[in-house]
C-alpha cells in the first residue's frame, strides 16, 4: 500500500466521522425536543379544558359539552402541532 493511497483512505475516514459527529444529538438537545412537544401537545388540551370549563359553567345546570368538545379538539390540535414539529425539525 502506497503513502498516497494510505493518505486519502485516513482523510475521507476522518471525513466520515465529523459526519456522523455532527449528525448525533446530545442529552441536552433531546431533552428541550421532548419538552417541545410535550409544551405543543398539552397547551392546546389545557387551554380547550378551560375553555370549555368556563363555557360550561356559563350555562344553567350541570354540562359538559363545552368541555369535552374542547378537549378533543385540544387533542386534535396538539397531535397535529407535534406532527408539523417532527415534520420539520426531525
Amino acid at each position: 500500500m502506497n503513502d498516497d493511497k494510505w493518505r486519502r483512505q485516513v482523510e475521507r475516514d476522518a471525513r466520515r466521522l465529523k459526519e456522523a459527529e455532527r449528525g448525533r444529538r446530545s442529552v441536552l438537545a433531546q431533552t428541550v425536543f421532548l419538552g417541545t412537544l410535550s409544551v405543543l401537545f398539552l397547551a392546546p388540551l389545557i387551554a380547550g379544558a378551560y375553555l370549555g370549563r368556563w363555557l360550561d359553567g356559563l350555562t344553567a345546570g350541570y354540562s359538559t359539552r363545552w368541555t369535552i368538545s374542547l378537549i378533543v379538539l385540544g387533542i386534535a390540535l396538539g397531535a397535529f402541532n407535534v406532527y408539523r414539529f417532527i415534520e420539520r425539525h426531525w
